[in-house]
């Protein structure tokens, strides 16, 4: 079966206007309170174009997550009516919000293996203070060289 390129190209440039419209909207025409200072980092489209996942990163705690969440899916008829008018196409997806905790899950790992990498420079400093001199030492010690 052939490539669909054009398909991916136009289902790529979709994705991206989504995501360019409904950050938009986020940060300045939804007036809900429960939605907190959020960004767009990611929109997955179905291959058929039906439905969308729109991953959503939110600045606070897992309460600002689940609220921005929930003003968020309140919202998804007025998004997609907006979305409608602006991009002037026949027929907008489905929007599907998921909350988008990559970063978080990246800052944890790369924290959990700092302390690692201190943890072993601790374990190899330790035992080369023990009583064995370092290379350079040995080097400036021995007269028979």
């Amino acid at each position: 079966m052939p490539e669909q390129r054009g398909r991916k190209y136009h289902q790529e440039r979709v994705a991206e206007t989504l995501r360019d419209e409904i950050g938009a909207m986020i940060e300045g025409e939804l007036s809900d309170p429960r939605i907190s200072f959020a960004y767009i980092s990611q929109v997955v489209l179905n291959p058929g174009g039906k439905s969308a996942l729109i991953y959503v990163v939110v600045d606070g705690g897992a309460q600002e997550e689940a609220d921005t969440l929930d003003g968020l899916m309140a919202a998804r008829g007025y998004i997609r009516y907006q979305l409608l008018e602006r991009m002037g196409k026949r027929f907008v997806p489905d929007l599907t919000f998921h909350i988008d905790r990559s970063e978080k899950m990246k800052a944890r790992i790369d924290q959990l293996l700092g302390r690692k990498r201190q943890a072993r420079l601790r374990a190899q400093n330790s035992g080369s203070d023990g009583g064995s001199a370092s290379p350079q030492q040995e080097k400036t010690q021995d007269p028979g060289k």
